[in-house]
């Protein structure tokens, strides 16, 4: 036996049968998330404190004490994109190499992301609830066809979400300040704006595809939903640090915007009593962007083989 693999994400276990084979052929005894839940840092320790030379991660902590505490462990590999659960700084500082699964959930999440701005213009959420208690009552929606959609963030998802918002008629706007690729923007007729404030004060929905970061996290505060307009809708399938729920609780209550729909929170589930979820006018679904049959096979293959190239020194 040449070590053991840890494998953490829930959804992993869907696809596992190919990927199991594979890091048994190369020798790895597995250990898995068993727990039905994203493991804590000290559940993560005690799993892999000795003999893990590999973890293959989702959404699970693994700051710079997890990682001190894992004396074997060589390489970690991203059950998707998003690495703000890992810290990058120790890692390299202990020689850890680490490799996300780039490009495997950007469609899921992108389609996700669209249908929740479905969701807000046609209240569709509140319509379906009112017939399943026999009501008939409509409520008066908007097209999306000509509205100004701001992307903040022009990643994979955020390309993803900007191409197919054109799509079904939309003006989009990309603001992300790394972004250079001219030939994407001119391919689909995207304008580009390096004024994040202007981007939100002209958008009529806004979608979030950041990383949390210092940089990032809290960009979405009492400050900037001032500048939305009220009829804005606030979209978030990224993370949930980059909201600060406080002041987004506060604008959906004073009508300084119309709507908003996440698919992240800071706390995951969020608390019982949490204010911002009884509200008629946010709506959370429980981080199922990347919930796919599609994207689940893609993450579960692609991250087994990067943690195999990894250990194999092929990165």
């Amino acid at each position: 036996m040449v070590g053991k693999i840890l494998i953490t994400p829930k959804s992993y276990k869907n696809y596992k049968e190919d990927a199991h084979r594979l890091l048994k052929q190369q020798g790895y005894e597995i250990i898995e998330n068993n727990l039905g839940r994203t493991m804590t840092e000290t559940e993560i320790i005690e799993a892999a404190k000795e003999d893990v030379v590999g973890i293959i991660v989702g959404v699970d902590p693994l700051p710079s004490q997890v990682l001190s505490e894992c004396k074997a462990l060589r390489a970690i590999s991203k059950y998707g994109v998003g690495m703000d659960n890992i810290d990058l700084k120790k890692a390299e500082e202990l020689g850890i190499k680490v490799q996300n699964a780039v490009g495997t959930n950007a469609v899921s999440v992108a389609e996700h992301a669209i249908g929740l701005m479905f969701a807000c213009s046609r209240h569709l959420f509140e319509l379906v609830r009112d017939v399943k208690d026999f009501s008939w009552n409509r409520k008066i929606g908007f097209e999306l066809t000509e509205k100004k959609l701001g992307v903040i963030g022009g990643g994979q998802i955020g390309r993803e979400v900007a191409k197919r918002s054109v799509g079904i008629g939309m003006n989009v706007t990309i603001y992300d300040p790394y972004f250079k690729d001219g030939g994407f923007l001119e391919e689909y007729g995207i304008e580009k704006q390096d004024d994040l404030s202007l981007v939100l004060e002209t958008s009529d929905l806004v979608t979030l595809h950041l990383p949390a970061n210092e940089e990032t996290k809290g960009l979405i505060n009492k400050e900037t939903l001032k500048l939305m307009k009220s009829t804005a809708v606030l979209i978030n399938t990224s993370r949930g640090e980059l909201v600060v729920e406080s002041d987004l609780y506060e604008a959906l209550v004073n009508e300084e915007i119309a709507f908003a729909a996440q698919d992240v929170y800071s706390s995951e589930p969020p608390k019982q009593g949490d204010p911002l979820i009884g509200l008629p006018n946010f709506l959370l679904t429980p981080h199922s962007g990347a919930y796919t049959h599609e994207a689940v096979k893609r993450m579960v293959m692609i991250s087994t083989q990067n943690l195999v190239n990894l250990l194999n020194m092929k990165i």
